[in-house]
């Protein structure tokens, strides 16, 4: 008997041994794509909107907080916000920023 048909042999449930677990990879697919690929799409997005973040664009921090970049400390990874109404310049991390508004937006 050829080696590969070892594993659709019956076992003593009467079910093949490879069919047993066909159901368990069917759900780790199901999960990897559902779940980690769209998770590693958006994380891969979101740093590349922060390695492009510039002064002068509006943000929005993790935090809630709006506000116009003023400068970018890369050695850091810090920015610095400038906040409305009072122009209150704060320190973030980079990692805060959760969105930049687009300039249609402003307008």
């Amino acid at each position: 008997m050829p080696a590969f048909m070892l594993f659709f042999q019956s076992g003593p449930g009467g079910t093949s041994g490879l069919l047993a677990f066909l159901p368990m990879v069917l759900i780790f697919a199901i999960f990897y794509f559902l779940l980690v690929l769209p998770m590693q799409r958006q994380r891969k997005k979101h740093q590349q909107m922060l390695s492009a973040l510039q002064n002068g664009q509006q943000v929005q921090t993790s935090g809630g907080l709006v506000g116009t970049v003023v400068a970018i400390d890369e050695s850091k990874e810090l920015v610095v916000v400038r906040v409305k109404p009072d122009g209150v310049k704060l320190q973030v991390a980079r990692s805060a920023i959760a969105s930049v508004f687009s300039d249609e937006a402003k307008s």
